[in-house]
């Protein structure tokens, strides 16, 4: 992987004034390498600087959610398989915030699109979904892009550390409420 990520970078170092536009679709090609999201938003500080950087990411990011929803609602097999591993994984009953996405976005560990999944449930239509997929990528572009090099040299327990000061934070932006259908609580009797 680091041989593939030097590869990358001195490509796109060579890329002149296209080389926003490369970087910017690598990002669209990324969940076909199998590459994590914090990986190119470092690379993207690291090639362009904090700002634009932070914006190229951004771009990327948000266009890669857009493509994930019009991917998803086109395979609706794949899309009812995706639910049921979120319930799985999380539960039938939880729902997270935009604040909690945007949050739990920050930890390198979550998959993206398992999170662009919690927010297409939430959201109204495809207007209310980017608007809400632009707003929770922009602490993500942000904080791995104008830190690449300071999150790239952290030790253990630095990120350790980081990933519980998280935690508080998830508890305290959750939903306040949940909803439970009277046929959930109540299972008929077979």
């Amino acid at each position: 992987m680091e041989l593939f990520g030097n590869y990358l970078m001195a490509f796109i170092e060579t890329g002149g004034f296209l080389a926003p536009l490369l970087f910017i679709s690598f990002h669209l090609l990324r969940p076909l390498f199998f590459l994590p999201v914090v990986f190119i938003c470092i690379s993207g500080g690291v090639l362009f600087g904090a700002v634009a950087g932070s914006v190229y990411s951004l771009i990327g990011i948000t266009l890669s959610s857009i493509m994930f929803y019009y991917v998803i609602r086109w395979m609706p097999g794949t899309f009812n398989k995706l639910v049921r591993v979120k319930h799985k994984l999380i539960g039938k009953q939880t729902s997270f915030t935009p604040s909690q996405i945007a949050l739990l976005r920050l930890v390198p560990f979550i998959h993206f699109h398992l999170l662009s999944l919690c927010l297409m449930e939430i959201s109204a239509g495809f207007k209310d979904y980017t608007k809400s997929a632009l707003i929770t990528n922009i602490p993500l572009a942000f904080v791995y892009t104008s830190m690449g090099q300071w999150i790239s040299n952290l030790t253990p327990l630095h990120i350790f550390i980081f990933l519980m000061a998280l935690l508080p934070l998830l508890y305290l932006l959750r939903r306040k409420e949940i909803i439970i259908k009277w046929n959930e609580f109540f299972h008929p009797a077979t």
